[in-house]
């Protein structure tokens, strides 16, 4: 069985088309048409059908799909163990968005520079969903927030950054008690789904704060905006820049100690691809 069809079909199939598909594989949609044909002459079953505009797998293709896409997997981490010498080979990464957007780029650029036959594909998640993936294989490796739980010994963690809380004000506020601001101003909360908001959360409760809640959003640059909007306040870790253009923001500090937000590496120890997480994680510790 060829490879390339089983590629060819998976792609269709997570992109509901096979002009998408195409495109991604630097193909015509006539040869991504002719792979999933001899494919399901192979098989000896329809794989695919048209549901409206989008193309969906069959029964048959949903039950092989799961399979297929294990298949291919264990290709590339064949291809990864012959070329082991020269770095080249494919990482799957996930990452939350601060990451994407303060932590990562620089890190990727040293790698784009240093290692040109590594391919990285970035999959954006919150942390508890690429937890869930790391964990049973579906990424290599994952740039998240740190579980509130025991690790499996299947995987491993390095920290690469610590943020502490903060409360986030607009410049109308005038008030420096941060509790104080915390139980007077309208709360923009930081989703208590994410694994930073149940922090956010818990500090209040240990604190007996009561706030007036308004808004919860998961996004911390969303916040940003409706603070620097005068909508309300928020309590929320200090995440690496950039932070939006053109706002007027205050950064209060809490009065004690408190847990941080840490933000680090999750990969699992037995990936194939534990060379190109190493070499991820050197240029991490790079100035």
């Amino acid at each position: 069985m060829d490879t390339q069809f089983l590629e060819s079909f998976v792609m269709v199939v997570e992109h509901g088309s096979v002009a998408e598909a195409a495109r991604r594989l630097n193909l015509t949609a006539a040869a991504v048409t002719q792979r999933i044909r001899a494919l399901e002459g192979e098989i000896g079953t329809a794989l695919i059908s048209r549901s409206g505009r989008n193309m969906r797998p069959t029964e048959a293709g949903a039950a092989v799909l799961a399979q297929a896409k294990q298949l291919l997997r264990s290709v590339r981490d064949m291809r990864a163990t012959a070329n082991e010498q020269d770095y080249s080979g494919e990482l799957s990464l996930g990452a939350i968005t601060s990451a994407l957007t303060g932590i990562l780029p620089p890190i990727l650029a040293r790698l784009a520079e240093k290692y040109v036959q590594m391919t990285l594909f970035i999959d954006p998640g919150t942390s508890a969903e690429l937890y869930r993936k790391v964990a049973e294989g579906e990424l290599d490796a994952a740039v998240m927030v740190e579980p509130p739980f025991a690790l499996p010994k299947t995987c491993s963690w390095t920290t690469w950054r610590e943020e502490a809380l903060v409360v986030l004000t607009h410049e109308g506020v005038r008030q420096n008690d941060p509790h104080k601001i915390l139980t007077s101003e309208p709360l923009i909360r930081y989703d208590r789904r994410q694994w930073g908001g149940r922090l956010a959360e818990t500090y209040m409760q240990q604190e007996n704060i009561r706030p007036r809640d308004r808004y919860e959003l998961d996004s911390l640059e969303a916040i940003a905006v409706l603070v620097d909007r005068r909508l309300g306040v928020s309590l929320v870790p200090d995440w690496a820049p950039p932070w939006p253009a053109g706002l007027t923001l205050r950064k209060i500090a809490l009065p004690k100690p408190f847990p941080k937000r840490r933000i680090g590496v999750l990969w699992r120890r037995d990936s194939a691809r534990n060379r190109l997480i190493q070499v991820l994680l050197a240029e991490a510790e790079t100035p």
